[in-house]
């Protein structure tokens, strides 16, 4: 199997690479259009900012290449949020692969922007391993996907919100799997698995 995780300008390459090392997954990390698109599998990873992300893969046409793709693709996080049609975050438009829109927290009493912890699943229907239902994943974000006809997992801060969504072949999570233990390995062995 080829798996390749989509280089850009996205902060969390590196620990998505030690998580699959410990796996013993072999992968490639590259930009290079060709090579995304003969890989198996794909990891589109993402922390940063949507709009300067978004510019920063339609300057190189990752966004077309991304949009087209055939073949099992995971977005993690911001990756998630850049499958959506568009962001509060700078006005941003996105890939528009999931027709949903990606809101702000806005905080409310003790709970605080951005959310930052362990949050549990609650599974809805769909990829991920049944075993993962109310099991506890890392969050780290300010802006959340509504839950919504793709949502395949669901978490509660402030509201409900998508924690994982799948379309076809697109399969993405908001919480950080690669932070997120042995609950994290099974979500990349539920992907791995496709």
């Amino acid at each position: 199997m080829k798996l390749v995780i989509i280089k850009y300008n996205a902060g969390n390459i590196q620990s998505v690479s030690f998580a699959l090392e410990r796996l013993g997954v072999d992968f490639q990390i590259t930009d290079n259009p060709d090579e995304i698109k003969q890989a198996d599998k794909v990891i589109f990873p993402g922390v940063g900012e949507a709009s300067t992300t978004m510019k920063y893969l339609r300057d190189r046409k990752l966004d077309q290449v991304i949009i087209n793709l055939k073949q099992p693709v995971l977005g993690v996080c911001l990756g998630m949020q850049l499958m959506c049609n568009y962001s509060e975050e700078n006005n941003t438009e996105c890939l528009g692969i999931f027709h949903e829109p990606v809101k702000l927290f806005h905080p409310t009493g003790d709970m605080k922007v951005p959310h930052m912890g362990w949050n549990n699943l609650t599974l809805s229907n769909g990829w991920l391993d049944s075993e993962l239902e109310n099991k506890f994943t890392y969050f780290v974000h300010s802006y959340y996907v509504p839950v919504n006809s793709f949502t395949s997992a669901i978490t509660e801060y402030i509201n409900p919100f998508s924690a994982a969504m799948h379309k076809d072949n697109f399969y993405a999570v908001q919480f950080h799997p690669e932070k997120s233990a042995n609950a994290g390995e099974l979500v990349l062995k539920s992907f791995l698995k496709l």
